[in-house]
């Protein structure tokens, strides 16, 4: 009798302690593509978690680049095919454009 509730205590105490640790740990940082075609962002607006990586990737025949509206971040421009990639690690609401062709706009949205 002593031996089973014994068990069985340990068992909930190791199920406890794995389930907070799961609860703990960070979760994956993954990666989303913004591609540039026909002279506009897609997605124009994404929502992302903080430690994520966006990479944008010119489809279109002319060069194009990614500038943030608050001056955090600027690409070179980027060539039909060429990628740059940028990782966002702090919650906030970030407005961007083509340097070369400010209508084009989109925005980011890491929580």
């Amino acid at each position: 009798m002593r031996f089973r509730l014994f068990r069985s205590v340990l068992i909930l105490g190791t199920t406890v302690a794995l389930v907070t640790l799961a609860n703990s740990m960070p979760a994956f940082a993954k990666d989303v593509t913004v591609t540039i075609s026909n002279f506009a962002f897609a997605p124009a607006a994404i929502t992302i978690a903080a430690g994520d990586k966006v990479i944008f990737v010119n489809g279109d025949d002319t060069i194009h680049s990614v500038v943030a509206d608050d001056g955090s971040f600027h690409s070179d421009g980027l060539d039909t095919n060429d990628k740059v990639a940028m990782t966002f690690a702090k919650p906030g609401k970030i407005a961007y454009h083509c340097g070369l062709h400010p209508f084009m706009k989109g925005e980011i949205i890491v929580q």
